[in-house]
């Protein structure tokens, strides 16, 4: 297989994600202005919208959108427990929190990094990271997971976003809870062999 991503971005979930599962895959980076990976190639041939990530499955395939890519690596090594089994109702609830991430959480984040944002609407955007922080502040205060009773994609996916408040000058001291589930996930090997394969270490 192949991933494609970008240091730091959103990509860097599946990264850990297929670490954590021991998947035998191969990182391509890519430049988000240029739309070309490292070695030169047209980024735009593999996903026409140009977004990380993108994974190449070993038919050939591609998939793009983090919940199905994340999905797809849980279920290929399910002994890993990143997702419950399909048709229970855990299923459906982490089905639900990776929606939730992807369509409210990381949305309010994109006017933060785009730069010809007005300051209007990036004062907007401030707002509305802090109010998903403030509610996923009171949802893992004396819980260890995001979705269920045990380490999901879920969590990995919400550990990196919890990264990017700092990167758009959020201070996050106000939400403890979440620095020290951030911590404890951070601690985890794949998660650190995948952030030291992308150079944020």
């Amino acid at each position: 297989m192949q991933l494609f991503i970008s240091p730091g971005a959103c990509s860097l979930a599946p990264h850990i994600a297929l670490r954590e599962t021991g998947a035998d895959f191969e990182a391509v980076k890519v430049d988000l202005a240029t739309r070309k990976t490292e070695a030169g190639d047209d980024f735009l041939a593999v996903n026409s919208s140009g977004k990380v990530p993108a994974l190449i499955l070993d038919n050939g395939e591609t998939l793009t959108e983090n919940p199905a890519i994340l999905l797809y690596i849980a279920d290929q090594n399910s002994s890993a427990g990143l997702a419950p089994a399909e048709g229970g109702r855990d299923r459906y609830q982490l089905l639900s929190r990776l929606s939730f991430l992807a369509s409210e959480f990381h949305k309010a984040f994109v006017p933060l990094f785009a730069p010809a944002t007005s300051d209007e609407a990036k004062a907007d955007a401030n707002v509305a990271v802090k109010n998903h922080l403030a509610a996923l502040e009171k949802e893992l205060t004396g819980r260890d997971h995001y979705a269920g009773e045990t380490f999901s994609v879920a969590d990995i996916y919400l550990f990196v976003m919890l990264g990017w408040p700092g990167h758009v000058g959020i201070d996050m001291s106000a939400y403890p809870a979440l620095g020290a589930y951030a911590g404890k996930i951070a601690q985890r090997p794949a998660v650190g062999a995948a952030l030291r394969a992308e150079g944020l270490a």
